[in-house]
């Protein structure tokens, strides 16, 4: 079953240059500058995805596997901060809904983040494995009520998923779906999948945000090495938007997620705030992307006076006219032309 994220606590960092790094050097090693030469800006993305998430608030919490989009008073409300307080920075934050959000009975939260300007994108209708080859293996609640699948093929079950978002998301907010991205992030995006590709294609997407690059965690409830934050900052510079050979373009993810490190990693919030500093920082300093993955469910628990979002935005703002908060539909346009086969094989599963 496709979970959030995925990421191998026991994943040393050996494996991981073995997979990623030496692959995609034309990403890590840049150039000097020429003299006279302008540094490219910088542009941070700081993403949200609503959905509940299983742990959060209560660590026995597994009932949201069912329940992906009954979001309850503290995500909500920890959203709507978020998005205030990413504004008052001047940039704009971009959120990712799954379609059963649109069920509950006041999404007037909603709309307004997205009259205020922040974008909102499509992350499936039930929060789906949009890889799935099997039926069991789509979502826990179509494992639990196989009826769902009427008898359909997976991957028109996924078409159907990705296309209701989008329609629930048009019907009952007004709001035209900004980009769409993958519930769990997958180590190769959707590089072995071209057929998932053109179903986004087909569906208007021109960008995905579905790749996660592997990196360690280290021991479980234990800081942080200073080997495992140079490889969190070496996923970092691997994971800059590149373009398909079908034309979609990807804007992956960037390390650490929330979901990897307070789950996977059982991370302190300190850790977890040092992390996304060294990677912005490199971002900055490098004039790359960098696409910060945050869970409300999980951070309104974890992080909730707002510590990280609140870094991010002193960061870009320190930065001067070094650096930018975008929305990822910006980022996309930010695309190097990666070939495929510079991407990094998958993470060996744990």
């Amino acid at each position: 079953m496709n979970d959030a994220y995925h990421c191998d606590t026991r994943f040393g960092r050996r494996g991981f240059l073995g997979l990623s790094l030496a692959a995609g050097a034309r990403l890590l090693t840049r150039r000097p500058l020429s003299a006279g030469e302008p540094r490219r800006k910088a542009q941070i993305a700081i993403t949200l995805d609503l959905e509940m998430s299983r742990n959060f608030p209560a660590w026995d919490d597994t009932h949201w596997d069912y329940e992906k989009g009954n979001l309850n008073e503290p995500t909500k409300r920890y959203t709507v901060e978020a998005c205030r307080r990413v504004k008052a920075a001047g940039g704009v934050l971009h959120a990712f809904a799954v379609g059963r959000v649109f069920e509950q009975e006041n999404i007037d939260w909603l709309k307004q983040i997205h009259a205020a300007g922040h974008p909102i994108g499509n992350h499936t209708y039930d929060h789906v494995n949009v890889t799935a080859t099997r039926g069991e293996d789509i979502q826990f609640r179509f494992a639990r009520a196989p009826w769902l699948l009427r008898g359909r093929e997976p991957a028109e079950v996924i078409r159907e998923n990705i296309r209701l978002a989008s329609e629930a998301l048009k019907e009952r907010a007004g709001i035209e779906a900004a980009g769409f991205r993958t519930p769990g992030g997958f180590a190769r995006g959707l590089l072995d999948r071209p057929d998932v590709q053109q179903m986004l294609l087909e569906l208007g997407f021109t960008w995905v945000s579905s790749m996660y690059r592997p990196h360690p965690l280290g021991e479980p409830m234990q800081r942080p090495t200073a080997e495992v934050y140079e490889a969190i900052v070496e996923a970092v510079a691997a994971s800059q938007p590149f373009q398909y050979e079908s034309g979609l373009v990807e804007v992956p993810m960037c390390a650490p997620s929330d979901i990897t490190a307070f789950r996977s990693g059982r991370w302190q919030l300190e850790w977890f705030v040092e992390a996304v500093r060294r990677g912005v920082t490199w971002a900055i300093e490098n004039g790359g992307c960098y696409d910060f993955l945050g869970h409300p469910s999980c951070l309104y628990v974890t992080d909730p006076e707002f510590r990280t979002i609140d870094m991010i935005c002193e960061l870009v703002h320190a930065a001067g006219d070094r650096a930018e908060i975008v929305d990822v539909g910006t980022l996309a346009q930010r695309s190097t032309g990666v070939a495929a086969a510079d991407a990094p094989s998958p993470m060996a599963p744990g």
